[in-house]
């Protein structure tokens, strides 16, 4: 299914290939983020209870909050989901689903607001908000069409006194009256804007799905998947709506005044495109759902009632299905099956407990075996040679060489040593029946004093006769940081990530390698430009390649753009850029049919100032619908060199290597496991020294984990223990 879904929404991306830069503008506008699920972000924060002034109602046997009092606990820092942001996106959508009272109050409602930072308690005359509160728009507008109004408010603004000493505004609200539904924002010089739609039609005491899509032309409401009814204003949404310091404020603007008084089901924001299409048509279009929070999630528990009433767990279904659920005191006693884990919990009022399951699930972490090497290791590569079983290639930092070591029932043993200099990784591969190891050397023999401007790389090749591998080509590389081997329409390359060039040449091209048949050998067959190249990562889409490479220094900053390649009639074309910072590492990884890529991060530097090395490494989401990856979730490392991902039964995992925190490098590597809706979690400590890269890897039944050290002579086995 995945592979039709991908080949239908790439089919005209490769006729009409572009770059897209989801660094630039698109970055500061949050528009490469996934949908915001504005209400589960406040509900979720302690799901064991519910915050003062907020409760959960059911009607017709749809659950949804009602707001009795403002409180704190509903409003948050609009950074908080809208990371590095300084303007808000340009275009966007907003899905709400709510229940609007047959007997609407006079006064205007919010469903949400964002407002800027209140540090002023005055009042001037340009301030909209408190015009808003005393009608003096709606009134003057209650019997116009949306034409009108749009010219009356053009008129009005022209009336108006600007003030930019006033503070605590509303920078863009969403609310209602009894007839209409307005959406307003912070406009072109500081003005409000003010778009209403009329004869919406929501109090009528019933559920109801809004989709509001803005862009650059039209402004469309659509109610239960309906006609929408379409604005063309005179001026566009601004592009630079400054949302530095402000605040979100769920179902009111952070007062009485203007509280929502029915109950609200769903709150997305979704940067970048109309999510209309999303939700509709649907079965259900009163209730259409993109995003509700767990908590309101169970639909139809005692069938539609008449009258709205207070949930309890006695009234809920006893059992439900699905992929994620919040375990609080609200649903105590009920059981969930997650079909993924073949698994049945029952909530304790905290936490599931798991009843009836089949699958691995890691326990803890047991060392396993301390490996002594002959120096520092800056890379290991498992694998498998028929005949002879599990192998691990160590790249030592030493002139004196580098080994291959057996795997057996107690460990890894030493094998056969390989002559490297300043080895820095190993890429095994195969070609048909052949065997490879390709190693990166960063220096050009053992009295080497400087850098040189070329190193030699080798490929070495499995013999079966002497059961060793055997030097088999050598290949011009710079400083080369990683190989990675892969194969398109039955053809093998090799991509290597050149470095530098001499001591200070870091934008340099890297280089694709294509096997050839006839001569035996690998022959250049495309160059790519790169700056400061540490990791290649390839991977496959359906049927479409793509390659991503980790740009790590331009010599002066290492905040540098790194490059996804998609693969079109023979060779590779930027897809996408990303805004890294020493990017070290991609690690390409899927959990059903979602693509995630994550970098490494190494540390902010810029000129002679100082490194930054704790940071954010980022986790990238591919958006089939808007054709290139978004970010998911960003943890905190500590100068991280390497991700590796690896699943146990039904559960899924990644391991950081933390190499340096500006002060050590002993510190711990962290274990994260998958946790669905959170993103992943930590789960497991590990304490490394200049943690350098892990390996995961299997052997009769059991499961393991190999760290290298970069900073000490030693590498690390750990068995992953399940239950």
């Amino acid at each position: 299914m995945l592979f039709v879904m991908t080949s239908l929404i790439f089919l005209h991306l490769l006729l009409g290939l572009r770059a897209i830069d989801s660094t630039a503008d698109t970055w500061r506008r949050c528009t490469d983020l996934l949908p915001l699920d504005l209400l589960s972000f406040v509900l979720e924060r302690d799901p064991s209870k519910l915050m003062t002034g907020v409760q959960v109602k059911q009607a017709g046997g749809v659950r949804g909050v009602h707001f009795s009092s403002p409180n704190p606990s509903m409003s948050f820092p609009s950074s908080q989901l809208l990371v590095d942001c300084d303007l808000f996106p340009k275009e966007f959508s907003i899905v709400v689903t709510l229940k609007v009272p047959s007997i609407a109050p006079k006064r205007n409602e919010y469903i949400f607001s964002l407002k800027e930072p209140k540090q002023v308690e005055k009042r001037g005359v340009g301030e909209e908000e408190e015009e808003h509160d005393k009608g003096y728009i709606l009134e003057r507008n209650k019997e116009r069409t949306v034409g009108e109004v749009q010219r009356h408010g053009e008129r009005e603004k022209k009336r108006r006194v600007k003030s930019n000493t006033e503070h605590g505004r509303v920078i863009l609200g969403l609310r209602f009256s009894k007839k209409r539904l307005h959406f307003l924002f912070r406009g072109h010089g500081g003005v409000v804007e003010h778009w209403v739609f009329q004869g919406a039609g929501l109090a009528d005491n019933q559920w109801h799905t809004l989709v509001l899509g803005v862009d650059s032309h039209h402004v469309r409401l659509t109610v239960d998947c309906n006609t929408p009814l379409e604005i063309v204003p005179s001026r566009p949404f601004p592009s630079d709506l400054n949302i530095q310091g402000s605040k979100f404020h769920i179902g009111s603007r952070g007062r009485w005044k203007g509280l929502y008084s029915g109950l609200l089901r769903q709150l997305v924001l979704v940067p970048g495109l109309d999510a209309t299409h999303h939700i509709c048509p649907s079965s259900d279009p009163q209730l259409a759902v993109l995003s509700v929070p767990p908590l309101l999630s169970d639909l139809h528990a005692m069938g539609r009632e008449a009258h709205d009433h207070v949930t309890s767990h006695e009234t809920e279904e006893r059992v439900s299905v699905g992929l994620e659920r919040s375990c609080s005191v609200l649903v105590q006693g009920q059981m969930w099956f997650n079909p993924l884990r073949k698994c049945l919990y029952l909530c304790d009022g905290a936490v599931w407990i798991p009843v009836l399951e089949d699958q691995k699930r890691l326990d803890y972490v047991l060392e396993h075996q301390v490996l002594t090497t002959s120096s520092e290791t800056h890379d290991i590569e498992v694998f498998e040679v028929a005949g002879m079983g599990l192998m691990a290639a160590m790249a030592h930092r030493s002139a004196s060489g580098s080994a291959v070591y057996l795997w057996s029932h107690t460990g890894f043993q030493l094998y056969q040593n390989i002559s490297t200099y300043g080895a820095l990784a190993w890429r095994h591969f195969s070609i048909g029946k052949k065997i490879f190891l390709v190693v990166s050397n960063s220096a050009d023999g053992p009295d080497k004093r400087k850098v040189s401007e070329t190193d030699i790389s080798v490929i070495y090749k499995w013999s079966k006769r002497r059961k060793q591998f055997v030097r088999f080509q050598t290949l011009q590389t710079h400083c080369a940081r990683d190989w990675e081997a892969f194969s398109i329409d039955q053809q093998t390359y090799l991509a290597v990530a050149n470095h530098r060039q001499g001591d200070n040449n870091h934008t340099i091209d890297s280089v694709i390698y294509k096997w050839n048949g006839l001569t035996k050998s690998f022959e250049v067959h495309q160059m790519l430009p790169t700056s400061g190249a540490y990791d290649w990562e390839f991977f496959t889409v359906g049927p479409y390649h793509f390659l991503v490479v980790a740009n790590a220094f331009d010599g002066v900053t290492t905040s540098v753009d790194s490059v996804i390649y998609i693969w079109v009639r023979g060779s590779f074309q930027v897809f996408q850029t990303i805004k890294t910072f020493c990017a070290t590492d991609w690690e390409m990884f899927q959990i059903g049919s979602r693509i995630f890529l994550v970098v490494a991060n190494g540390h902010r530097l810029h000129g002679k100032g100082p490194s930054q090395y704790a940071i954010n490494s980022t986790i990238y989401e591919l958006d089939l619908t808007g054709q290139l990856f978004v970010r998911f979730q960003d943890i905190v490392t500590y100068s991280a060199v390497d991700w590796e991902f690896f699943s146990l039964g039904e559960e899924y995992f990644l391991v950081v290597a933390n190499s340096f925190n500006g002060d050590s490098y002993s510190l711990n590597s962290i274990l994260y496991r998958w946790q669905g809706y959170e993103g992943f979690v930590p789960v497991h400590w590990l304490p490394t020294i200049g943690c350098s890269d892990w390996e995961f890897f299997s052997s009769k039944g059991e499961s393991y984990l190999i760290y290298s050290s970069g900073k000490a002579p030693l590498s690390k086995v750990f068995r992953l223990k399940t239950h």
